[in-house]
């Protein structure tokens, strides 16, 4: 049941419209995946073989699927070929116009969809600083980052405005995807039609206005901002910018859009491009604090991984892993991370970039997100699945598996798409998919 106070503001903002829109509701949900790109150019052909894929207009890798396809349940979606996402949401991105090289904030970014579409953009070029506020949803934003195969972002659990001082003015462009009141979830989710009142939509409305503040100054002159929600108050949406542009003389509004579900197959968005006056400048970021002071071993940690690289990987994927990018340790794990990341001294890191593995007991152990970067022909072992093998899901679930061979490290793949880690001993392929993340389907 809709609320009341909601039909009845809406019934003003709609007018003509109200009829349609309130129709709309009847209608299910529309639902889409955004294939990822990082994985292969190629991944479309894979996914149109298994799926029923119609494209989303306005997301160049956004495609609706039926019913009948569960994604959600096939080894694909754990090998990262896709993120299940809502199509409206792919919007804002898209108007990002996010290019290789650039340096992005995605400052609201959990769970994670519209941060792995800027991966996606970036082709593992440039930095992308990916925020959460709420150290669980940070998590699983950075869970979602590692499936997708990003090497070149770095999740923080950090407040804008605390980010705001760290970073100071770093940033070619920010997405601002603002937690709101969620009225374009009422149709997906009915639960969120009882979270919703009046009072709430004017404390989000005022929580918008503060994280736009602190991304404004994050931003260097001539960069390009995206402000975002999925609810359709104008208080929240067309309100929030006047106000933001009546605050902020440097900005400019570039375009504004509200897609709403009578109009278009999604659940409705509300997007505005905001321009910083001036000219993108060619500052040099202040490069990653070394911090091998603080870390004796790391000299140890980086010997152990180029061992164990030598085995396992192939020359190039070793460039290609390590190009523009330099070692840390955090504890026994050892990450690449992106050289131009500024220091992370005070900062609540989650995951500062490329997880390579970890050190147990003088020997390298290879991370789950290091697998997920790879396929076949970076490395010198493999093993290949095909989707309708009974072991494919075997090995996902946890299982070992017989088989004959050179002893040692094995990347696990189906179809050509790398799915995690397998060590062979004897006759024996010991399964690496990490506990947390087995499942049966």
């Amino acid at each position: 049941m809709l609320p009341e106070a909601y039909i009845n503001r809406m019934q003003k903002q709609l007018s003509d419209e109200f009829d349609a829109f309130i129709k709309s509701y009847e209608e299910k949900p529309k639902q889409a995946l955004r294939l990822n790109t990082l994985k292969s150019e190629d991944v479309f052909n894979s996914c149109d073989e298994v799926f029923h894929l119609k494209k989303v207009e306005w997301a160049s890798d956004g495609y609706y699927y039926e019913d009948k396809d569960q994604p959600g349940k096939h080894p694909y979606h754990e090998a990262g070929l896709y993120y299940i996402q809502e199509p409206s949401a792919m919007a804002p991105v898209t108007l990002l116009d996010v290019h290789p090289g650039d340096v992005v904030l995605d400052l609201c970014a959990a769970p994670g969809g519209k941060s792995t579409q800027i991966a996606g953009a970036l082709k593992g070029e440039g930095l992308l600083v990916c925020n959460e506020y709420i150290s669980s949803r940070a998590q699983i934003l950075s869970e979602n980052i590692e499936r997708m195969g990003v090497m070149n972002a770095c999740v923080t659990n950090e407040s804008p405005d605390r980010l705001e001082q760290l970073f100071g003015a770093f940033f070619d462009k920010i997405l601002v995807d603002a937690p709101c009141s969620g009225e374009g979830m009422f149709r997906k989710n009915p639960l969120a039609c009882d979270e919703w009142s009046e009072d709430n939509v004017a404390m989000c409305a005022q929580r918008q206005t503060w994280i736009l503040d602190c991304a404004a100054s994050m931003l260097f002159p001539g960069g390009r901002m995206v402000y975002s929600t999925c609810t359709f108050s104008e208080e929240e949406d067309e309100d929030q910018i006047e106000s933001f542009l009546d605050r902020h003389k440097e900005f400019r509004l570039e375009k504004q859009e509200k897609m709403m579900p009578h109009r278009i197959n999604g659940e409705g968005h509300f997007v505005a491009v905001l321009i910083k006056e001036g000219e993108l400048t060619q500052i040099r970021r202040e490069p990653l604090n070394d911090n091998s002071k603080e870390n004796k071993n790391l000299n140890n940690m980086v010997s152990l991984w180029r061992a164990f690289a030598k085995e396992v990987l192939t020359d190039k994927a070793m460039e290609r892993l390590t190009n523009g990018k330099r070692y840390i340790a955090f504890g026994d794990n050892l990450y690449l991370v992106m050289s131009t990341l500024p220091k992370l001294k005070g900062m609540k890191v989650v995951r500062p970039g490329l997880h390579l593995g970890s050190i147990k007991k003088d020997r390298f152990e290879p991370a789950h997100a290091l697998a997920l970067i790879l396929s076949p022909k970076d490395v010198r072992r493999s093993y290949a699945f095909s989707v309708n093998d009974r072991l494919t899901k075997g090995y996902l679930a946890g299982e070992t598996f017989s088989v004959e061979g050179e002893k040692g490290w094995y990347l696990i793949c189906v179809d050509g798409f790398s799915m995690g880690w397998g060590k062979l001993a004897g006759s024996i392929m010991k399964n690496h998919y990490p506990k947390g993340l087995r499942k049966h389907l």
